[in-house]
């Protein structure tokens, strides 16, 4: 799909949040100049092949926003696009100019998405991905998360904001502001946690046999016969007499993951190897 074919969009965010938002509306057929810093989005430096994969057909300026030429170059850009997305804090926009009210008044059709850490009146104070999770109950020490959760569900978040944006100002006529908070954003892709369905022991946190880790023969297995037609055709093929963990992993034992995998493919059954996460 190209729904977004035709929409222009600036983006002067950097690092993840921001771009992996943008990533998604270049990949819907916006428009998107890329705004970096004089020294480039920092993500070029840490992971390249990430920095080139969230890019894709954007096109990349770097300006110097404390200076008024770039200023300049910068308000050309914005007096043609539909929408502004930022991910520095508002306090860091106001200095340079780019404050919503003043945005507003020079703009007044342009929508910005502001993707910030915590939801107004705290929009000023900063925390990172690691924080987010640790405040939602995410990190098991001494563990590091495995992924950077909070600043992909800000990123999604951002992006169903900003066709919310775009769809209110159709409407309108008028541009809007939406705040994006990543704390909130990851709190709302924990709510079966926090509603007891993923906790160690709870219904979807191996309670039940049928859905579960297995050791096997080299590795684990994710179980996820959840419906009762998978339940039952799983008990009726490995020929079950009590349907117990213990039973299926005595069984899982026998082989390898890939093996069951494969097996669980050709009978329909939703199982997975489980995949090892490779280490620095």
């Amino acid at each position: 799909m190209q729904p977004l074919q035709g929409t222009r969009v600036v983006t002067i965010a950097f690092n993840l949040p921001g771009p992996a938002a943008v990533s998604r509306l270049d990949r819907w057929g916006a428009t998107v100049i890329k705004v970096e810093p004089p020294g480039g989005d920092p993500m070029a430096r840490h992971c390249p092949d990430f920095y080139r994969y969230l890019l894709g057909n954007q096109t990349a300026v770097r300006l110097d926003l404390t200076q008024e030429a770039a200023r300049r170059e910068l308000d050309a850009h914005l007096g043609e696009a539909d929408l502004l997305v930022t991910s520095s804090l508002p306090d860091s926009l106001e200095r340079l100019g780019l404050g919503w009210d003043r945005l507003h008044e020079r703009f007044p059709r342009l929508c910005q998405v502001a993707i910030v850490g915590h939801a107004p009146p705290e929009e000023n104070r900063p925390g990172h991905d690691l924080t987010y999770q640790a405040t939602v109950g995410l990190v098991a020490p001494p563990a590091m998360p495995l992924t950077l959760l909070a600043d992909m569900a800000g990123a999604q978040t951002a992006v169903t904001h900003a066709l919310g944006a775009l769809l209110e100002r159709s409407r309108t006529g008028m541009g809007v502001l939406s705040y994006v908070p990543i704390a909130e954003a990851v709190d709302f892709f924990t709510l079966p946690l926090r509603y007891e369905l993923t906790i160690p022991g709870g219904r979807l946190g191996g309670a039940f046999p049928y859905y579960n880790l297995y050791p096997t023969a080299d590795g684990w297995l994710a179980v996820a016969a959840l419906e009762p037609q998978f339940w039952a055709r799983m008990q009726a093929l490995l020929n079950l007499k009590e349907s117990t963990y213990e039973e299926l992993k005595a069984i899982f034992l026998t082989k390898p993951a890939v093996h069951w995998q494969a097996w669980a493919a050709e009978n329909r059954l939703p199982m997975a190897a489980v995949r090892t996460v490779p280490t620095a």
